[in-house]
């Protein structure tokens, strides 16, 4: 699976995913737990960035991998490692909600991602 994803900034500079097709609350698709840290890195000064993901390695590709899959009274979704960004050691940890599975139809192991314009 691979697919763009936009990636913006509300008035409260909250990072939200533009998914058209989402059915459910606006407030699932904000970015939070450390995804918000890793928009800002990919964004920099930007208020959005559209950002390539896949389930599968491509060239220059940046890595998050799954440490732990949560269950629903969790939250859901999973927690992720981002070992480096940009040829930095970060050992940064984020989690990535239920809506990671809506868009990956699975919650992927690895998901390798970077910016686009």
């Amino acid at each position: 699976m691979e697919r763009t994803i936009r990636f913006y900034k509300n008035a409260k500079h909250e990072w939200y995913a533009d998914i058209p097709e989402w059915n459910g609350d606006l407030s699932d698709l904000q970015m939070i737990e450390g995804a918000d840290q890793l928009l800002d890195w990919i964004a920099a000064s930007a208020d959005e960035c559209n950002v390539y993901m896949a389930d599968t390695h491509f060239k220059n590709a940046e890595l998050l991998t799954l440490v732990y899959a949560r269950e629903e009274n969790l939250g859901g979704g999973g927690d992720y490692l981002l070992e480096t960004f940009n040829g930095t050691i970060k050992n940064h940890k984020l989690w990535l909600c239920g809506v990671t599975e809506f868009v990956f139809n699975q919650l992927p192991q690895s998901i390798y991602f970077k910016q686009v314009p």
